[in-house]
């Protein structure tokens, strides 16, 4: 009884102490109102932003995804502080749907993964729920806004056949960051442009950006240029593939466009229907990028973001 009693001790002396040497280790990096990042945050949304990347888990990749992982968490911890105010149910079949898309329809496998290298696939999953209600609220806000009439593109199409245009189609990739002061600008600005002559654009992307893109190394595939800014347009019109553009300044984030490709079509060789459809959605896109990105903006400027060195 004795022997029984004193390895019960020993077990919970252990768990104390293993609890006291996790939590002397756990570092508060950011606060946002009564919401914290920690280091394990940090390093929780590095390894699974990894695997749903399906890139090596090497320490290169690491230290590569630290600043866009902590940038994430920011911007996750801004849309739930906003969503509190707001009565947005979780959409189950929507999160379920997204992991059977990242996971081939194994989830029970994903679950694995993330269990081998002892992360916490629910807070994973409280992410995407954010994500999910977020763009619940930025449609809800800003419906009458970011909704286009379809005959507003069936005339731009039929203008486009009159002035017998062609359509002209970009594959590009974009480097992201926000904007600050002038001296900050251009001291990352030339870090991102050294990196990219050195060590080639998509390394950029990965240390860099903090668009949505960047577990994609940037790309943002076809995009015609009907549905780009007339800015963007101008750019992208004098580029050589290959060729990555000069810093864009856009709100309050300064863009980079890398050409990967172009084409130009004629509009009698395309589905007309399909190419509305598309174009429609890609329009709607833009859009709620926009209010979206505004939005965010505004709490960033109206939230006192607290760092810890």
């Amino acid at each position: 009884m004795k022997i029984k009693k004193y390895f019960i001790f020993i077990i919970f002396f252990i768990l104390i102490f293993k609890a006291f040497t996790e939590a002397k280790d756990t570092k508060i990096l950011v606060k946002i109102e009564n919401e914290i990042i920690t280091n394990f945050d940090v390093q929780n949304k590095i390894i699974s932003s990894l695997i749903v990347a399906k890139k090596e888990i090497s320490q290169q990749n690491i230290n590569d995804y630290k600043k866009v992982s902590l940038e994430n968490l920011i911007q996750n911890r801004l849309k739930k502080i906003e969503l509190e105010k707001y009565n947005i149910k979780k959409d189950n079949e929507q999160i379920n749907l997204y992991l059977n898309s990242i996971s081939s329809n194994d989830v029970e496998s994903l679950k694995n993964i993330f269990k081998n290298y002892d992360l916490d696939f629910q807070e994973f999953v409280n992410e995407i729920d954010v994500e999910f209600k977020w763009r619940k609220f930025i449609y809800q806000v800003y419906k009458k806004k970011i909704n286009i009439d379809p005959k507003d593109i069936e005339k731009e199409i039929n203008d486009n056949l009159k002035a017998q245009n062609k359509l002209i189609e970009y594959n590009i990739s974009e480097i992201e960051i926000l904007a600050n002061d002038n001296v900050s600008n251009k001291e990352i600005i030339t870090l991102i442009q050294n990196e990219i002559k050195n060590y080639g654009f998509e390394s950029a992307v990965s240390k860099y950006s903090i668009s949505s893109t960047a577990s994609e190394e940037g790309k943002l595939g076809w995009i015609n240029s009907n549905s780009l800014s007339k800015e963007f347009v101008k750019i992208l019109s004098v580029m050589n593939k290959g060729e990555v553009s000069k810093p864009i300044k856009k709100q309050e984030k300064i863009i980079f466009l890398k050409l990967n490709d172009k084409k130009s079509l004629n509009y009698s060789n395309i589905d007309l229907n399909e190419f509305k459809n598309n174009l429609l959605n890609q329009k709607k896109n833009e859009l709620f990028n926009l209010y979206s990105n505004s939005h965010l903006s505004k709490l960033r400027n109206a939230k006192f973001i607290q760092y810890y060195k």
